[in-house]
């Protein structure tokens, strides 16, 4: 494949996905029939045939992207938008219950509304309601409410960004989930439309209840980073002060009660009052790590802590 700019790079995680690939390349074909792209399938550590169908059955505009293991469909997404030309860039699932007809109508949707980002939204979702949608639903609620995005479906994969928006949201661990924290976090506009969902036909899914808690985990990381990637003294700062106040004042309590002659050896309010300055001294001196942290970050590579949306005039 030679270099030039694409319009449009189809970006395809895939995990022992072998049953999927020829028909996942016959819907990409009839699907995006008549616009320019590029198909980008990242194999995320198969154990089966994956590759092997992949590369029997690649068209001339598709690249194979081979990782040494499996990491993660979030790093997978990730060395797929790297390795993507298209000023366009759409991410969707290798299991083929994402539809590939919704993308046309999704670009269309970005350039009517002047977007950066289409998300879809999954309408009549075709999974299981114990294990799959329910879980869904609660941790959809969880993170809209916490984060302030209003997005409904977080786990929808499907999604066309532009260029430049997708090659910068730092895509790392398992933040695909958060995608739509990272896109207002760049300060992107994005907006929601209905897409298809089928039913898995061949293979098993690769999510279960377990990554509840791997949810969990990423949102408490979410809600710091949205709130204090670049000030994080305000929240250690303001925790440490609180405690150091709150154990100095029980402190400074229990030292009146000595002065006049009562016993205070035993009290738990000594140990409190101890426990609770010294934590505020941690969690200040903490912020103060982070602060220097965030200024290497920043300073080391020549990161900027702003992106710049356009110039307009004289330069």
């Amino acid at each position: 494949m030679n270099s030039e700019i694409m319009k449009l790079s189809v970006v395809i995680p895939v995990m022992n996905e072998a049953e999927n690939i020829k028909p996942l390349f016959a819907a990409l074909a009839l699907s995006l029939a008549n616009v320019e792209h590029e198909i980008v399938l990242v194999d995320d550590g198969s154990t089966d045939n994956t590759v092997a169908e992949i590369q029997a059955n690649a068209p001339a505009n598709a690249q194979l992207v081979v990782l040494n293991k499996n990491y993660g469909q979030t790093t997978a997404m990730a060395a797929g938008i790297d390795h993507a030309r298209g000023e366009l860039i759409a991410t969707i699932d290798g299991d083929l219950q994402n539809d590939p007809s919704d993308i046309p109508m999704m670009m269309q949707y970005l350039y009517d509304h002047d977007l950066d980002v289409v998300a879809g939204r999954r309408a009549g979702r075709q999974d299981g309601m114990i294990l799959r949608k329910i879980p869904s639903k609660i941790a959809n609620a969880l993170i809209r409410n916490l984060t302030n995005v209003h997005i409904h479906d977080y786990g929808c994969t499907l999604k066309v960004f532009k260029k430049d928006v997708a090659k910068n949201l730092g895509l790392y661990g398992e933040l695909h989930r958060f995608i739509p924290v990272l896109v207002q976090l760049y300060g992107a506009n994005m907006e929601e439309v209905d897409v298809r969902h089928h039913p898995r036909i061949f293979g098993k899914s690769k999510y279960g209840i377990g990554r509840t808690f791997k949810v969990l985990s990423d949102l408490l990381f979410m809600l710091f980073f949205q709130k204090y990637s670049q000030k994080p003294m305000h929240l250690f700062g303001t925790l440490g002060f609180l405690s150091l106040f709150i154990g100095i004042a029980l402190n400074l309590y229990l030292l009146a009660l000595k002065i006049i002659g009562e016993e205070i050896g035993g009290r738990p309010l000594l140990s409190l009052g101890i426990i609770m300055t010294f934590i505020g001294i941690q969690l200040i001196t903490t912020g103060f790590i982070a602060e220097f942290i965030m200024r290497t970050y920043y300073e080391s590579q020549n990161k900027k802590p702003y992106i710049i949306k356009k110039i307009v005039g004289k330069q």
